[in-house]
């Protein structure tokens, strides 16, 4: 009899264990999503006192970290905003193109404001909310050799992507005899081209043209490659509360004019105002 107690009691711990161990979540987030995502929902932000914002920390002007190891640039105006519109601090967490979804996926941010472009494919895994920025991909190589035409680029040329970004996607997709030399990072895609490395760097065009008026030797020769398309902000699939307040903040914003106000700011002496109306979207 003895044993047979022992027996159950061992079972019945072993059950309890197995279900606290199902119970662990990210900071006591709610189950949602098709994929069993873990988030936090609005009301679990405003408790917590901080909005975990996803971004990029090396692409200027969009989002970066500069001489006083502050985040800044376009997208980075909206986080503040938004934080501060929803009475919370701020904690940013650098992301690269190739995790902005996992991120969301894993809970390690809230949001991620990463010039993240809306497609078919990325919204099946995480939820967009209303867009801010126009954007289309286009393609940058050297003065000495303009590429204005994908046939232009031989069989043994490579041009440069960054893994995770819509140019991967296309150039795979409907160009699959151009030899692609991938990168994980905004930084070392620019090096390499730098280095040339490559006879030409295909990117979001707002960064490549951002990038050539930066230094020299540098020409976009393609500015509009495939569809034209929206950078939106992303939040974890199902986290209703979070993209609705979002949403609706977003609109206010644009009453405001919130977003031609942050390009005036952060890209306007690197587009100048002729770029300002085709880029900016006020939801």
């Amino acid at each position: 009899m003895f044993k047979k107690l022992m027996v159950m009691v061992a079972a019945v711990v072993l059950a309890l264990g197995a279900l606290a161990g199902c119970g662990g979540g990210n900071q006591g987030g709610a189950a949602g999503g098709s994929g069993g995502a873990i988030f936090r929902t609005l009301d679990e932000i405003k408790e917590s006192g901080t909005l975990v914002v996803g971004a990029f920390s090396d692409k200027n002007p969009f989002g970066y970290v500069d001489e006083n190891g502050n985040y800044a640039g376009y997208d980075i105006e909206l986080a503040e905003r938004l934080a501060q519109d929803l009475g919370v601090e701020i904690e940013y967490v650098s992301t690269e193109a190739a995790n902005r979804v996992e991120y969301l996926e894993t809970s390690k941010v809230d949001i991620i404001l990463a010039n993240f472009t809306v497609t078919p494919e990325r919204a099946e895994a995480v939820d967009f909310a209303s867009p801010y920025m126009n954007v289309a991909l286009g393609v940058v190589s050297h003065d000495d050799n303009v590429i204005t035409n994908l046939s232009q680029i031989g069989a043994d040329d490579e041009v440069i992507v960054i893994t995770g970004t819509t140019a991967e996607t296309y150039l795979t997709e409907n160009n699959p005899e151009i030899k692609l030399q991938k990168y994980d990072t905004y930084a070392s895609a620019k090096t390499a081209f730098e280095n040339k490395n490559g006879v030409a760097w295909a990117n979001d065009n707002t960064e490549v043209i951002a990038f050539a008026n930066e230094g020299s030797g540098y020409t976009v020769g393609i500015e509009e490659l495939g569809s034209l398309d929206t950078i939106a902000p992303a939040v974890s699939k199902g986290n209703t509360t979070l993209l609705e307040w979002v949403n609706e903040d977003m609109h206010k914003l644009g009453q405001e004019k919130f977003f031609h106000a942050a390009y005036e700011k952060t890209l306007l002496d690197v587009y100048g105002a002729d770029y300002e109306d085709t880029l900016v979207v006020e939801p």
